[in-house]
């Protein structure tokens, strides 16, 4: 195991409260992430694999389109593997293979059914990054596949649909979050943080309510990665916490509250998903 000692006793002390930055996620990548060995940095591209697929959904929507690039890929690779699957050329062993399956279905989807694109790279992603060998960061996602699903359920229900149709993934939770008829989904014994989401899906300032999501995403952080000092879990920890930071302070109130308006509408607004892609 690696350990980071200079790094991380270097790292800026940060807070979801800071209402400016003087280093950013972009900083860490061009100069943090060099220092890290070959393994640590599988996993750090855990968290950099998320531009990737917005990228990635972007491209296959229109191969001309403007992309952020702050993921791993430049948008110039990601185009040339769309077109490798496309023309079913062999794998290349740096792209993640789910990266391929989603291309491959996404190439398949019939124009109708377009809109589950997003849902599919999400469950293609956790999937993926649960996989991996380190136990803090696989935890990791699979507490926010958790956190997402549950308050798309709770959504669900109040806005009248379709449970099943919101959730993503395949896990124990994913299944008794589509087929449960409780209250609680039967989770509140299972996920000691059941009751704190229920909360927090009641409050009707949707800001306020993303702000308590991100609070409690932090405090999770702090806790699980409580007894890991110089490790590259501390790493991954920072730079989560640096992403938190930044979203805060380039969306203020207003654009928050529309933002959360267009989530909303686009729940309520949700079509059936096709039997064959809830698989």
């Amino acid at each position: 195991m690696s350990n980071y000692y200079c790094l991380v006793a270097g790292l800026p002390d940060i807070s979801l409260e800071d209402g400016k930055l003087n280093y950013n996620v972009a900083n860490f990548k061009s100069e943090l992430y060099p220092e890290l060995s070959d393994k640590d940095k599988k996993l750090i591209d855990l968290f950099y694999l998320q531009y990737d697929n917005k990228d990635l959904l972007k491209l296959l929507k229109n191969k001309d389109a403007k992309v952020e690039e702050r993921g791993i890929f430049p948008s110039v690779e990601l185009l040339q593997l769309i077109d490798a699957v496309r023309d079913d050329e062999s794998q290349d062993r740096k792209y993640p293979f789910y990266f391929y399956d989603f291309i491959s279905q996404y190439l398949a989807l019939p124009t109708e059914n377009l809109y589950y694109a997003e849902d599919l790279m999400a469950s293609m992603y956790y999937e993926y990054a649960m996989s991996c060998k380190n136990k803090f960061i696989s935890a990791w996602f699979e507490f926010n596949l958790n956190l997402n699903n549950i308050l798309a359920a709770f959504a669900a229900r109040k806005y009248k649909q379709d449970v099943s149709n919101v959730i993503v993934g395949h896990t124990e939770v994913c299944e008794q979050l589509r087929t449960s008829n409780a209250r609680d989904f039967g989770l509140s014994e299972k996920l000691d943080y059941f009751e704190s989401l229920l909360h927090i899906a009641e409050i009707e300032d949707l800001v306020e309510r993303e702000k308590k999501i991100d609070q409690l995403k932090w405090n999770w952080l702090e806790t699980e990665s409580f007894f890991h000092y110089f490790t590259i879990e501390r790493v991954f920890v920072f730079l989560l916490q640096l992403e938190m930071i930044e979203r805060w302070i380039s969306l203020d109130k207003e654009k928050g509250n529309e933002l959360f308006r267009q989530m909303i509408e686009k729940l309520k607004s949700e079509v059936q998903i096709p039997e064959e892609f809830r698989k």
